[in-house]
């Protein structure tokens, strides 16, 4: 899957455009993506995506980077065996097209903010 556009609140993957977080998987994309607290990334946030067992898994904090991503919930997450990757959205967009999709990468966007 590659990411065509992004701006604030709107994202567009292979043809389609979103206006709600979503969870880009390997195989589909969840756009319905919603959080226990909207600013706050918790354990709780992320069950789907850790019973997917990714390598990477890319979280775009907003496009300002308004949503938390606490340094105990990555900690945690690398324990497992995931890479995190956490940045602003547009960076985060960035990385995911970059990244080499042989390796099983999820990405979590944070569309606005």
């Amino acid at each position: 899957m590659r990411i065509e556009d992004y701006s604030f609140g709107r994202i567009v993957i292979d043809g389609k455009t979103y206006t709600r977080d979503l969870i880009i998987y390997p195989d589909r994309i969840d756009p319905s993506w919603w959080r226990k607290e909207g600013h706050l990334l918790q354990m709780e946030d992320l069950g789907d995506i850790l019973k997917e067992k990714p390598e990477i898994l890319i979280i775009g904090t907003g496009y300002s980077g308004v949503m938390t991503v606490p340094q105990s919930l990555i900690e945690r997450l690398k324990r497992e065996g995931i890479e995190v990757i956490a940045r602003n959205t547009p960076q985060a967009v960035e990385i995911f097209n970059q990244m080499d999709k042989s390796r099983r990468i999820i990405a979590a966007l944070h569309l606005t903010c």
